[in-house]
């Protein structure tokens, strides 16, 4: 048996440079399933390679969808409408792709055609009743493990009507998934949150020609509606550019340009939580692409102090929170999260994984049902992180270990592919100490 790889991380150099960080997960993932589902052919810049936004597209060639990859980054989708889609002969795999998965959900749950959606150890293990539950409420019948997790076994060939939906969950992979069967609903589909999240689908679907209303909290649509085909330009994923915000802010000396990073304001509450700790992180030349808000990063060192972070920042950084436990660690007094159990029940528990490995560099971590207090300013000690396969666990300790007194070994770092395919040659790039073994 070969053994996991993993890094080794330890003082590198000031972080230096301009970076380009990989297109957006979240924009990814959705652009190749709408222009599938568009009357046309579409085109899309800046699509993510990573493992879990190939499995997608790889899920849509299974289909009968023709993908065409003309340069790295590039797909041409040749859209076979709302209803040419074709059954697949074989399981579809979303790997790791929690999004992938409860997204095609929806759209699965309204074919003609039964089929099985599987993905790797991590996503096998997440929860699916929060999708398949309001699913069920339309009269879509999706099967899974006896605990609510995958496999999900769709049974083709179900009338859906849509339903006013309230989410017990603020989750923007459930509100989609809702939203997707909602196309091939009867009637109309409305989708309310406890607090608003990401509304990639509804400003992706409003870009692809269907009617949609939304606003913080809520989105409505009314079935049988086609898509146009459109051209998308991705930009930069914000939860990758993440790693290098807090890098930069924490590494003495350090002054970086993140170029052309998406903005979507349900997505950046790590930039107002950092800024509330003392952040020096300004924006530059906005723009606009694919209906995406845009601007370059400019983050320089500055000393951080604790901070208590607003829940309602929460749903907007659900992602981020390995990211920023690294910042508070290196923040002078506690930073206070709350509101946060989400985190439970994402790749890994983060909350417990956080914990756990800052606990093993010398942090003191009060941790919570919903959150932890991070106790910072101690000097980093030197460990061994175990990262649960989680790519922003493993990411956040490559962080950690740049202002360790000694190395720090982080166990299990294949998944990081999945979500930013070199992280570790931008890093080292730009001054990392990191090195994979």
């Amino acid at each position: 048996m070969t053994a996991s790889p993993y890094w080794i991380a330890r003082k590198g150099q000031p972080l230096q440079g301009s970076l380009t960080i990989p297109g957006d997960k979240s924009v990814s993932h959705r652009s190749v399933m709408f222009a599938a589902l568009a009357d046309g052919v579409s085109r899309i810049d800046g699509f993510l390679e990573g493992e879990d936004t190939r499995a997608t597209a790889a899920i849509f060639s299974q289909m009968g969808v023709r993908i065409e990859t003309p340069s790295p980054s590039q797909r041409i989708v040749h859209g076979v409408g709302v209803d040419g889609l074709k059954a697949p002969s074989a399981p579809l795999d979303c790997g790791n792709a929690g999004t992938g998965m409860r997204l095609l959900a929806g759209l699965l749950a309204a074919q003609p055609f039964d089929s099985v959606m599987v993905g790797d150890e991590s996503l096998s293990r997440r929860p699916m009743r929060r999708v398949t539950g309001p699913l069920a409420q339309m009269g879509a019948k999706i099967d899974t493990e006896a605990d609510g997790t995958p496999p999900l076994r769709v049974h083709g060939g179900q009338t859906l009507h849509g339903i006013a939906f309230a989410s017990p969950v603020a989750s923007a992979q459930v509100k989609s998934a809702v939203l997707l069967a909602g196309l091939y609903a009867t009637g109309e589909t409305s989708v309310t949150e406890p607090h608003p999240t990401r509304d990639y689908s509804e400003r992706m679907l409003r870009a692809f020609g269907v009617d949609i209303a939304f606003s913080p909290g809520q989105a409505r649509l009314r079935g049988g509606q086609r898509l146009r085909p459109t051209d998308i330009v991705v930009p930069a994923d914000f939860s990758s550019a993440a790693f290098f915000l807090v890098a930069a802010s924490i590494i003495p000396g350090s002054e970086l340009r993140l170029r052309a990073v998406g903005l979507n304001p349900r997505r950046t509450g790590l930039l107002a939580a950092l800024r509330l700790m003392g952040a020096d992180i300004t924006e530059e030349n906005h723009a606009e692409q694919g209906g995406e808000a845009v601007a370059d990063l400019v983050v320089r060192y500055a000393p951080l102090h604790g901070a208590e972070i607003p829940e309602a920042l929460v749903p907007d950084m659900i992602d981020e929170f390995p990211a920023l436990f690294v910042a508070a660690a290196a923040a002078q007094g506690n930073t206070v999260v709350r509101g946060a159990a989400e985190l439970r029940v994402k790749e890994s528990d983060r909350l417990a994984a956080m914990a756990t490995g800052l606990r093993t560099l010398g942090v003191q971590v009060d941790e919570t049902e919903d959150g932890a207090t991070i106790h910072g300013g101690a000097a980093l000690g030197s460990g061994t992180i175990e990262s649960h396969g989680d790519h922003r666990i493993a990411m956040a300790f490559a962080i950690a270990g740049q202002l360790s007194t000694s190395e720090v070994r982080v166990n299990d770092i294949a998944n990081v592919a999945t979500s930013f395919p070199d992280f570790e040659g931008l890093a080292t790039g730009a001054g990392f100490g990191l090195s994979a073994a």
